[in-house]
C-alpha cells in the first residue's frame, strides 16, 4: 500500500487514477490488492517453496487455496483472516468507506483526514511515530481513494515485537491528534501539487473526465479537492469526518499472517476497541447516465491526451468476469490486445494505449487512454472509436478468448502468492461484501465465458455513441493516418509527455 513517504498526493497522473484504478478485482491483471500492490511470485501448492519453469512445464501454476475466516468484532468492524505461518510475520489492513465519495460540501477533507493519521498521537509527534514503527521492525502505511480510506500494518508476530506495534497502529488510527502545524503544511503541499498539475494535460484531462462522466454525483470531484475547497478545511472539520468515517462499524479489518485464530481475534478486538464507535456510513448512491460528447482543453505541447470513457458496472454486477476478459481483448491486455494492434504496432500512434473497468460501490467508470501526435489526434481518436465499435459488432475470436483464459489462469496465483496480496484480497472482498469464495467463484466463471457471452456483456454496458471524451492539447492542423503496416514507417514517441 502506500507507505509513508509515497504518500500523499503521489497519484496526480490522471493515469495512474483512472486506468488502475482504483482497486479492481481481476480486471486486466490480478486485482483485488490496491494499485501498488507487491509482485508476488508463484508458491508451490505442497512445498511452500518457489516452482520452477521446467516444473510447470506448460501448466498453470498451482493455486493457493484459502481458508478465509471471518467475523465481527464488539464493535461491528467486520474482519477476514488467512492463518499463514510460512513467515513470522503478518499483515493487517483496515479499509474504511472514508474515501472522496464521503467528502460531501468539503473536497479534499477525505484524503486529509487519512493522510494526518500519523502526523500524532498523545506524546509522539510524526517523527516519534515513524521511530516507534522503525524501531519494531514494523511498517505503516494509509490512502485514500475515491471508495474508501485505509491503514496497514506489516510486523513480526512474535508478542514482544507484535504487542508494541498494535499499541502504536490502534493510537496512530483511532486517536490521532490532528496537529496544527501538520495540517499547514499538508495544506502547502496540497496547494503546490495544485500549481504543479496545472502543467499536467493529463490530470487536467482526467479531473474534466470525472466532472462531465459523475457531474454532480460524488465520484466527480477531484479526490484531492481543490485549492478552494481545501484551504478552510479546520481541524474540527477534520475530527469530526474521523470520529465519523473512521468508526469501527464502517471498518473492515483484513489479516494474514502466522497468527492463530485466538491471537487474529484478539488482535481485531484490540484494533476495533481503538476505533470511535459508530455505524457503517450508507453506501455511494447510483450515479445518472452523462450526456455523450466531446470536451477539448486547450494546452501547448507536441503530444495530445486522449480520454474516453462511460459508466461501467459496480462491484457486485455478475457481468465482471466476462466483461474483464473481453476488456483484456479490446484493450485491457497490454501488446497482442486490438486496441495495441491497431494503433501503436500497426500504425506507431501512440506509446502506449489501454482500457479498463474500475467497478466500485456504485458505477465505476470504463476508460481507454493514450497519448498521440497532435496533427493525428483527430484521425486517432477516429480510429480508437472504429476498433472499439468493430470489436462490439463482431465480438472476440476464439482464439483470442482462448488466448485471454490462458493468461488469466497463469496469472491468477499471482492474487494470493503472498501475504500483502493476500490481505489486499481480503480487504476488498470485506468492503464489496463479496462472498468469501469469490477468486474461485471469478475463476471458474471466467472459463467458462463463451465468444457470445463476451459480445452479449461487451454490448450490454458499452456503446461508442455515449462515450464522453476529452482531450488535451494544441489546436493544430490535422494530417491523415499512416497506413497500417507491419513496419511503421514513424515509430510512437519514445517517452510519453507529462
Amino acid at each position: 500500500m502506500t507507505q509513508r513517504n509515497e504518500t500523499r498526493f503521489a497519484r496526480t497522473r490522471a493515469s495512474a487514477l483512472l486506468l488502475a484504478a482504483t482497486l479492481s478485482l481481476f480486471g486486466t491483471a490480478s486485482v483485488m490488492a490496491d494499485t501498488t500492490a507487491d509482485a508476488p511470485k508463484a508458491i508451490d501448492k505442497a512445498a511452500n517453496t518457489l516452482e520452477s519453469l521446467k516444473e510447470l512445464d506448460g501448466k498453470a501454476p498451482a493455486r493457493r487455496t484459502l481458508n478465509i475466516q471471518s467475523w465481527k468484532t464488539a464493535e461491528g468492524a467486520r474482519v477476514l483472516f488467512v492463518e499463514a505461518h510460512e513467515l513470522p510475520m503478518f499483515d493487517m489492513r483496515l479499509l474504511f468507506a472514508a474515501g472522496s465519495s464521503q467528502d460531501g460540501a468539503t473536497p479534499g477533507i477525505a484524503l486529509i483526514t487519512n493522510a494526518m493519521l500519523n502526523e500524532g498521537v498523545k506524546g509522539k509527534d510524526v517523527s516519534a511515530i515513524a521511530q516507534g514503527f522503525e524501531g519494531l521492525g514494523a511498517d505503516f502505511g494509509n490512502g485514500s481513494y475515491r471508495d474508501m480510506a485505509l491503514a496497514s500494518l506489516r510486523s513480526l508476530s512474535a508478542p514482544d515485537k507484535r504487542e508494541p506495534a498494535l499499541k502504536l497502529f490502534s493510537e496512530v488510527v483511532g486517536k490521532p491528534t490532528f496537529p496544527a502545524d501538520s495540517l499547514a503544511r499538508i495544506k502547502n503541499q496540497l496547494l503546490a501539487s495544485f500549481e504543479y498539475q496545472k502543467q499536467n494535460p493529463g490530470k487536467l484531462a482526467g479531473d474534466e473526465l470525472f466532472k462531465r462522466l459523475y457531474g454532480d454525483h460524488p465520484y466527480g470531484h477531484p479526490s484531492m479537492g481543490t485549492a478552494k475547497s481545501i484551504t478552510p478545511i479546520t481541524l474540527a472539520q477534520l475530527k469530526a469526518f474521523h470520529a465519523k468515517a473512521y468508526a469501527a462499524g464502517n471498518a473492515v479489518i483484513a489479516l494474514v499472517g502466522d497468527l492463530s485464530r485466538a491471537d487474529a481475534e484478539a488482535v481485531a478486538a484490540q484494533v476495533s476497541a481503538s476505533l470511535p464507535k459508530g455505524p457503517a456510513l450508507a453506501k455511494t448512491v447510483a450515479p445518472t447516465e452523462p450526456k455523450a460528447g466531446e470536451t477539448h482543453i486547450e494546452f501547448p505541447s507536441k503530444q495530445t491526451h486522449l480520454m474516453l470513457a462511460e459508466l461501467g458496472i459496480d462491484r457486485a454486477d455478475p457481468d465482471y468476469a466476462a466483461l474483464s476478459l473481453g476488456n483484456s481483448i479490446l484493450g485491457g491486455g497490454g501488446f497482442g490486445s486490438r486496441l495495441m494492434t491497431e494503433v501503436r504496432e500497426k500504425r506507431g500512434l501512440t506509446y502506449g494505449i489501454s482500457s479498463g473497468f474500475t467497478p466500485m460501490q456504485a458505477q465505476g467508470p470504463f476508460i481507454i487512454g493514450l497519448q498521440t501526435r497532435a496533427e493525428l489526434s483527430e484521425n486517432t481518436l477516429k480510429l480508437v472509436k472504429d476498433v472499439t465499435r468493430d470489436f462490439l459488432v463482431n465480438g472476440p475470436t476464439q482464439k483470442e478468448l482462448d488466448d485471454a483464459k490462458r493468461e488469466r489462469a497463469g496469472s491468477f496465483p499471482l492474487s494470493t502468492a503472498s501475504n500483502s496480496a493476500i490481505v489486499g484480497q481480503l480487504g476488498a472482498i470485506g468492503f464489496y461484501n463479496l462472498p468469501l469464495s469469490y477468486l474461485e467463484d471469478f475463476m471458474t466463471q471466467s472459463q467458462s465465458v463463451t465468444v457470445e457471452q463476451v459480445k452479449t456483456v461487451m454490448n450490454k454496458h458499452l456503446n461508442v455513441d455515449k462515450l464522453v471524451i476529452v482531450t488535451a492539447g494544441p489546436t493544430v492542423a490535422q494530417k491523415p493516418l499512416p497506413p497500417p503496416t507491419d513496419r511503421p514507417a514513424e515509430q510512437p514517441l519514445g517517452v510519453p509527455e507529462h
